[in-house]
């Protein structure tokens, strides 16, 4: 009789205590923005066509190594198995925008109302829409991974959403701030698209189909993709000092701001995963397929939400804010949510 203990997943040092280097680099940021204000503005002011340069170059740093992950000649095995992908797709494009938005607007621009004037309300909302329409890319593995999920699949659901955010993202966030009332800066919002979804996206498929040729599937994925993710999280945790030092002004004037964003952040990511966790199970999903389609619905591709907000608002914005609020409630978040489908397992078929 075989005994071995089957070792048990663990997600990786960065990952598990991102949230803690986030909240690190909030407070760092903010007394960096009281004690060397003339620094932050200078900083601020390295602008190209409203895109803040040194922003611009981490966004890139933490995108870029995601987008080497997609295979999209993966998609071609959707047909075989295709309502997994159903789910992710009516999940990602058809609901959660329109709920994101609902849950910002009820909050924001009603029961906030009191302490929140009606235009910072609106670029609140404009943040948490951002969020909304973003699904993630990236963290979804991790998620994926430590909730037995099935790898290959997960990939195929992130690269059809991948596609999806080519064509639907501008037009959607057009929509959803349109019924704001925020007048959308469309030729702002499409090159905010092609320089941090199109150029790092085709830059990646290249490199990755270089490399692969070059040096084999197993090198890629087993050495050179390890190497590759501390720059990507280095560049998140720099992007927040920096936004924070930007935003430290109203921090410090209104602290409580951060549990009034979280607040709507944390609603709308339990009511989406568990909209998709029932739904998966009522269509006899399997769960290795069910939990990564729930766990995409209700993570963000934070990173892009971050980027068009500053894009389109300003590095000082209440939208931006937002954005980046959605980074530090979402991984205890994700990682209860783990939890949850991972006690769940055995109520699926087998």
């Amino acid at each position: 009789m075989n005994t071995q203990k089957i070792p048990k997943k663990k997600i990786a040092f960065f990952e598990k205590y991102l949230t803690l280097w986030v909240a690190i680099c909030i407070i760092l940021g903010v007394v960096i923005g009281s004690i060397a204000p003339d620094s932050t503005t200078y900083l601020s002011g390295l602008e190209i066509y409203k895109v803040n340069i040194p922003i611009a170059i981490l966004m890139w740093m933490m995108i870029y190594p995601m987008m080497l992950q997609i295979d999209f000649s993966s998609i071609k095995k959707v047909s075989k198995k295709p309502k997994g992908i159903v789910l992710t797709v009516v999940i990602n494009w058809l609901i959660k925008p329109f709920t994101m938005a609902f849950f910002a607007w009820l909050f924001f621009s009603n029961l906030y109302s009191a302490f929140i004037t009606p235009d910072m309300a609106k670029e609140y909302i404009a943040g948490a829409i951002l969020l909304g329409v973003a699904p993630c890319t990236a963290m979804v593995f991790v998620w994926s991974y430590l909730s037995d999920g099935d790898a290959n699949y997960t990939l195929m659901q992130v690269s059809v959403n991948d596609l999806i955010i080519l064509v639907a993202f501008v037009p959607l966030v057009g929509l959803l701030l349109g019924i704001t009332n925020v007048i959308v800066p469309y030729n702002t919002l499409i090159m905010s698209i092609v320089v941090f979804v199109v150029v790092p996206l085709v830059a990646g498929v290249f490199t990755n189909r270089y490399l692969v040729s070059k040096h084999g599937e197993e090198w890629f994925t087993q050495r050179f993709l390890p190497k590759l993710k501390p720059m990507s999280i280095i560049a998140l945790l720099l992007t927040l000092v920096f936004l924070f030092a930007f935003q430290g002004g109203n921090i410090i004037n209104d602290p409580l701001i951060i549990l009034y964003i979280a607040i709507p952040l944390i609603i709308q990511t339990y009511f989406i995963f568990f909209i998709a966790w029932f739904i998966g199970k009522k269509i006899m999903l399997p769960y290795a397929v069910c939990a990564p389609a729930a766990m995409i619905g209700a993570s963000n591709f934070f990173e892009l939400a971050v980027a068009v907000a500053i894009a389109l608002f300003g590095l000082h914005s209440p939208a931006a804010l937002v954005c980046v609020v959605g980074v530090l409630v979402e991984v205890p978040l994700m990682l209860s949510l783990v939890a949850f489908a991972n006690r769940r397992k055995l109520s699926f078929p087998h």
